[in-house]
């Protein structure tokens, strides 16, 4: 006959005991949550693909996919309807004027003109050049390639104006949309100038069709070219997300930095950032085309996310001082200031 010891009992218990702990222990602390982070497909966003690529994003709980926009405005309209939950681009009319509506705040900021650093490069048709355009001093009464008014390459075009000593209206600013509407108008001579990061402007002027005549940053020094932005409910009630985020986001470009724009992670390091870059910037080309632009376009992102407010209050004064946004727009409505340092 079989039966059971009291002993017995007890070991199968205990060991139902552990057993159940030991999968207690397997199940996550949490589930991943789930973003959506904006992009443009320019060096300049590496830092989010080395968060990707590298697990970054998954060490911080986060299951990131990537959109991809061609101009900075699409960007920030798509993150006050809630379509993405984080995005890097420049700051525009659109950008604030959705912050005036508390859909939109910057929290961080990414691209930065550095004096040695090759940044963002003036470029001119190569029928403006020849007509005497070789200066950005004589961009008066030309024409500018920009994506939309009130856009990057609006403020861009009116410093120059500006340092230059005439008004920014004399250069007239057309509006195309895209940037590949851009390169394809300045390289047919439709617009006389533009100015772009540097992985496009050298590959641009290296050609036949395209000039270099200038570089942004003697015009705008330590322009914050790109700032980290999501929506107000993001910054002010889903603080820990937002933390985890910048964290991923500033160990990528904490890679980045090291690898392209210091360049003190050695040489295998810079050429494994490359080939990681490569799959989401001029992924289309073959890498030995594309590895050349890609190193061209290492500018510098700023360390753990710090801000340029100097430069964003700057940039808001402009946007204002053209009827693009309220002058009653302060820089506590744009910018959320609890995440990052600034200067």
């Amino acid at each position: 006959m079989f039966s059971i010891t009291r002993r017995a009992v007890t070991k199968i218990a205990l060991s139902s005991f552990v057993a159940l702990t030991a999968a207690s222990f397997a199940i996550p602390a949490f589930a991943a949550d789930k973003i959506t982070v904006g992009a443009l497909r320019f060096t300049s966003h590496s830092p989010s693909f080395v968060a990707f690529e590298r697990g970054y994003f998954k060490d911080q709980g986060l299951e990131v996919e990537f959109k991809f926009f061609q101009a900075a405005q699409p960007m920030a309209v798509a993150i006050a309807s809630g379509d993405v939950d984080y995005g890097v681009t420049a700051i525009s009319g659109a950008l604030i004027n959705l912050a005036n509506k508390g859909a939109i705040k910057i929290i961080g900021g990414a691209l930065q003109e550095e004096p040695g650093i090759d940044g963002q490069i003036i470029l001119v048709s190569k029928q403006a050049y020849d007509d005497g355009v070789t200066s950005p001093a004589m961009l008066k009464g030309r024409s500018f390639g920009i994506t939309q008014a009130g856009s990057s390459f609006h403020y861009m075009a009116h410093k120059i104006a500006q340092k230059e000593g005439f008004e920014g209206s004399d250069i007239k600013t057309i509006p195309l949309q895209k940037v590949g509407a851009i390169i394809g108008a300045l390289k047919s001579g439709q617009v006389d100038s533009w100015s772009i990061v540097p992985h496009i402007a050298k590959a641009l002027s290296k050609g036949p069709a395209v000039e270099q005549i200038g570089m942004i940053s003697d015009y705008i020094p330590d322009y914050q070219v790109t700032t980290v932005f999501t929506s107000t409910e993001n910054a002010e009630t889903k603080q820990d997300l937002t933390k985890r985020f910048l964290k991923a986001f500033s160990m990528g470009a904490a890679d980045f930095n090291a690898a392209l724009v210091d360049k003190t992670a050695g040489d295998q390091a810079a050429e494994d950032m490359v080939v990681l870059i490569h799959k989401y910037v001029y992924a289309s080309k073959p890498y030995e085309k594309a590895a050349p632009s890609i190193r061209n376009g290492a500018m510098r992102i700023n360390k753990d996310a710090a801000l340029n407010i100097t430069n964003v209050k700057d940039q808001l004064a402009w946007f204002q001082s053209e009827g693009l946004v309220s002058e009653d727009i302060t820089i506590e409505i744009l910018v959320n200031t609890d995440y990052v340092d600034t200067f």
